[in-house]
């Protein structure tokens, strides 16, 4: 990730993975949008329940920040980073560590494709009524001139960042769109994630199941 006022190599760019990256990324995008048209949701995957989110750290979309994706779990982890994503905070930075510190998670991950955007207006609904939920969304490669456009058309007050090479389609098992996850304060997933865009009511009770189940292993909303 790099920040305008100091051009630095971005966490996966090019130069260390070559063309291949942006190339499977691509297939993947295109197989997402395909599975997203012609296939049930119950054939794709997604991460198993009980395991930790992936840490990442992406630009936000409405920002000036440039650079793909900090996915690296350790100081000088090559091409997926030279810093720890958790490690990577600022005004104009999506860090999904940061989110599952301050409480529960509700994580979208969504493409350009159908109706796909339209958990992000779900969300925003949610968000207003689950205070204590941190809720976010990732595109997954696409325009940012358009995604600037779409989040502040929609209103949106939950951040949304943009994954310019692909990258989380790999880390979180991307197979359909959109796909969202549920975590417990901590990064632990709670429970099967959603791999459709769920009418609005099925959402609404997914999250106020993972907020009951959050206070029931302890936790507490701070004050």
């Amino acid at each position: 990730m790099s920040r305008p006022e100091r051009q630095r190599p971005a966490a996966l760019s090019s130069a260390r993975y070559g063309r291949w990256v942006g190339l499977l990324a691509l297939v993947l995008l295109g197989l997402i949008t395909l599975n997203t048209i012609l296939t049930p949701a119950h054939s794709a995957s997604g991460l198993t329940p009980g395991t930790p989110m992936p840490p990442f750290a992406v630009p936000l979309a409405t920002g000036a920040l440039q650079g793909d994706a900090d996915v690296a779990t350790r100081p000088g982890e090559g091409a997926a980073g030279r810093r720890p994503a958790c490690a990577e905070r600022g005004p104009q930075i999506l860090n999904v560590c940061q989110l599952y510190e301050a409480g529960p998670v509700v994580l979208a991950l969504f493409v350009d494709a159908g109706g796909c955007q339209g958990i992000l207006g779900e969300e925003q609904t949610l968000a207003a009524e689950f205070p204590a939920v941190r809720f976010a969304a990732v595109s997954i490669m696409g325009d940012r001139g358009a995604l600037r456009s779409l989040v502040r058309s929609r209103g949106l007050t939950f951040p949304v960042g943009i994954d310019a090479d692909g990258v989380l389609t790999t880390l979180y098992r991307t197979a359909s769109c959109p796909q969202v996850t549920f975590a417990y304060p901590g990064g632990v997933t709670q429970g099967r994630q959603l791999l459709a865009r769920p009418p609005l009511p099925a959402l609404r009770a997914r999250v106020r199941e993972l907020l009951a189940a959050a206070r029931a292993r302890g936790w507490r909303p701070p004050r």
